[in-house]
């Protein structure tokens, strides 16, 4: 055997071990390598929803759960969230195109008055990496800006976030304002950021408090499929 860099040859991998691959390299943020990897599998037949959710959204869960447990930080996560966008943009067109079962989609930002959003930002890059489709309102965001986006995306899920103890009522707001145009049910309302915790959230009626990205993806995950089991 040779001493020189045993490089891996991604094609040269059989469909477990290039699954297995992809989640060490999505762990590491290696976006080429990803990007590369779900080509082959298309390559080899795979549905592209198998690949979003065996391959990449398989590995966006541990990085998610080492992330809630402190192993992993915000900048390593961007990265694992960068290197699973690679992956998405050649299988959004592709996922359309066979119409495959939607996890749900999110209008996500941070409240008026408020322009803190790393946290917002995890919780959407999260959400992406869970198969949710995701739109990112940005910051200091007014009750319209989550209602007209909310209805012009057809959003099953309008996420809040404050950093500021200043910026937090403004949360009951947007779900007041909900509840008077007679929307209140028409949409999961999760919120999150550091000055909350769960009494506020129950006190201001969302639906849930999410204390991290993790929890947030979850919790989504959960209360999407509730509501499909109920209707179905």
């Amino acid at each position: 055997m040779s001493n020189e860099d045993d490089e891996i040859i991604l094609s040269e991998l059989n469909d477990d071990d290039l699954v297995l691959q992809m989640m060490d390299d999505l762990y590491d943020g290696l976006k080429e390598e990803i990007a590369e990897a779900v080509g082959i599998l298309l390559e080899r037949g795979w549905q592209p929803y198998d690949v979003l959710t065996k391959a990449l959204v398989a590995g966006m869960t541990v990085v998610g759960n080492d992330f809630r447990d402190g192993i992993l930080f915000v900048p390593e996560v961007l990265m694992a969230a960068g290197a699973m966008k690679g992956g998405m943009a050649i299988l959004k067109p592709l996922l359309i195109e066979t119409d495959a079962p939607k996890m749900g989609k999110m209008v996500i930002g941070t409240v008026k008055g408020d322009i803190h959003d790393i946290g917002k930002n995890l919780v959407a890059m999260m959400m992406e990496g869970a198969g949710f489709e995701v739109v990112d309102l940005g910051i200091n965001n007014a009750v319209d800006s989550y209602l007209e986006a909310a209805e012009r995306e057809g959003a099953d899920i309008i996420g809040m976030s404050a950093l500021l103890t200043t910026t937090m009522p403004y949360m009951k707001v947007v779900i007041d304002t909900l509840k008077e145009q007679g929307k209140r049910d028409d949409y999961l309302v999760l919120i999150g950021g550091a000055p909350l915790n769960e009494e506020f959230g129950k006190a201001i009626g969302a639906d849930a408090y999410c204390r991290d990205a993790a929890v947030a993806v979850q919790t989504a995950k959960d209360m999407i499929a509730r509501k499909h089991n109920l209707r179905g």
